[in-house]
């Protein structure tokens, strides 16, 4: 009997020690079959995830002018002031005293947008997009896409004092391109334009950069 249990106990120790090593062997085939795993969960079409990057934007339809180089201009100019008087009674219908307000707004709406060369969008835009889209947005206008094209648009303003809201405004900023920069006219000498140095921005036409470089206007629409 005794000899019997010692055989039991032989066996039973044997089946542990086969156990544990069983138990082993599937707990490293696990631990490498989860790690392939985790790596090929990194690897799409034979690049890894983390080198996707993302869709390339379409914002930029066709080319503008070459992006002018405007210094900083540092004109302070009162935005408020700027409304009120735009949105004071005056001799003009009711009508166009609306769409000066709109076209201004939709101008402040834009300020401090980054300027980006063949932008078109508030993510970033250039000096020719940026009219187009507030003739576009503001009075169903549709301008020519670039500075060029858009100076040849409309009536002939040649002299300065002759400007009125919402005219275009031009300027020789370029060698190889004229007129290189365009802007619209608010008013007391002040244009909004987008700035390759500052983005959308209102700046004096009379700055010492600015004035020596004006090269007309054009009247595309009344307000």
């Amino acid at each position: 009997m005794l000899q019997g249990v010692k055989i039991l106990d032989h066996i039973w120790g044997k089946l542990i020690k086969y156990n544990l090593g069983l138990l082993l062997l599937i707990g490293i085939s696990l631990f490498i079959y989860s790690g392939c795993s985790a790596s090929s969960n990194t690897t799409r079409y034979n690049r890894p995830y983390n080198e996707d990057k993302p869709e390339k934007e379409n914002d930029i339809r066709f080319s503008s002018d070459d992006p002018d180089i405007a210094p900083a201009d540092n004109t302070p100019v009162d935005i408020d002031n700027l409304v009120s008087k735009i949105s004071s009674p005056s001799n003009s219908p009711s009508k166009n005293i609306n769409l000066k307000e709109k076209l201004l707004m939709e101008i402040i709406r834009y300020m401090n947008t980054p300027y980006k060369y063949g932008g078109i969008t508030k993510r970033g835009i250039d000096c020719s997009a940026f009219t187009q889209t507030m003739f576009k947005n503001t009075v169903s206008l549709d301008l020519n896409r670039t500075t060029r094209d858009q100076y040849n648009m409309g009536k002939d303003i040649s002299e300065k004092d002759e400007l009125k809201f919402g005219d275009l405004v031009f300027f020789d900023t370029r060698r190889s391109v004229k007129p290189g920069h365009v802007g619209i006219y608010l008013g007391d000498n002040l244009f909004a334009h987008a700035s390759s140095s500052k983005g959308v921005t209102i700046s004096s036409i009379n700055s010492s950069y600015y004035e020596n470089r004006f090269m007309g206007g054009r009247r595309v629409s009344k307000f």
